[in-house]
């Protein structure tokens, strides 16, 4: 016997994408804050977007949860216009920029925002999920810049959402808080539910993401797994701490690039046994060798400048 769900509740089948932005542009008064861009979210998947300072990365997120429309192009989340009241019930947002009145209490604030939605999850499971249950009589004013994140994220889950937008999740957080968010955030994509994530921690986009959208000046550059947009830059790293000069280092076969820190030296080369077989005859001191593929970090960089 099949059962139809109530008019208020939006569904997806499994291969269609919770949300999507599709040849989205946008400006905002004289600068293209996005260009032709798209990118959907699947159930199941964490998306990071990235990209340097004033790439577009808050745009879309914004165009997603409704706060702005698009000028050209469509944006759905569930099949539907994000300002639509129904397809809100299923998104969850935890913005940069976000604040709280300072004399409710953690536990206030988490059963107001249950007030919004149809089918919250129970307070006390969102206080227990996010490691809240403890200070849940504390004031917002009072909680420390790690725990007001933590309500803020608790906040985005409260309806349950099919959708939920993380922008800058961790920034300010230790490294003990930092980690607490990533495993609520692969919690998230193992419920299924679909998890855009923006952030200036190329290691957090690396550890969390099933695929990562790389943005700059509002056009995609590069969609793909972390692996495969590591993939992408074509020479290996080899560090090192040398003596030899840049200049010697730089002129060793198949060398892309190179970076100094100190006397480390971070080559880049396509051939990194070629490099080794020349250099290590020209430095008997060399030590601290490590050759390995090319960082998150690097492919961003080098994707990004070669946009």
């Amino acid at each position: 016997m099949s059962v139809t769900p109530p008019a208020d509740v939006l569904t997806v089948a499994p291969e269609e994408p919770v949300a999507a932005l599709q040849e989205v542009s946008k400006r905002l008064g004289k600068t293209a804050a996005l260009t032709r861009f798209s990118l959907q979210l699947r159930g199941g998947e964490v998306t990071a977007l990235l990209g340097p300072n004033g790439a577009g990365k808050t745009t879309a997120v914004r165009l997603l949860i409704g706060l702005l429309a698009p000028d050209q192009g469509r944006v759905e989340v569930l099949g539907r216009d994000p300002r639509n009241s129904t397809a809100r019930m299923a998104i969850g947002a935890m913005l940069q920029v976000a604040r709280a009145p300072d004399m409710l209490t953690v536990r206030e604030h988490i059963e107001l925002f249950r007030s919004y939605y149809p089918r919250p999850l129970e307070t006390t499971a969102i206080l227990d999920r996010t490691g809240l249950l403890p200070i849940m009589h504390r004031r917002f004013g009072t909680l420390s810049g790690g725990q007001k994140q933590r309500l803020l994220f608790a906040l985005a889950i409260c309806g349950d959402p099919r959708l939920v937008c993380l922008d800058e999740p961790t920034v300010g957080l230790d490294i003990q808080a930092r980690r607490q968010v990533w495993a609520h955030i692969r919690a998230l994509a193992a419920a299924g539910k679909a998890v855009l994530l923006t952030t200036h921690y190329l290691e957090e986009a690396d550890a969390l993401a099933h695929r990562i959208a790389l943005i700059e000046r509002g056009r995609l550059v590069r969609l793909g797994t972390p692996t495969e947009i590591k993939r992408a830059v074509a020479a290996r790293r080899i560090r090192c701490r040398t003596q030899v000069s840049d200049a010697v280092l730089r002129g060793l076969p198949t060398v892309t690039s190179l970076e100094r820190h100190g006397e480390d030296a971070v080559i880049f080369a396509h051939d990194p046994q070629a490099v080794l077989r020349q250099l290590l005859p020209l430095d008997a001191a060399l030590s601290d060798l490590e050759v390995g593929a090319a960082s998150l970090e690097d492919a961003f960089l080098t994707l990004i400048h070669a946009d």
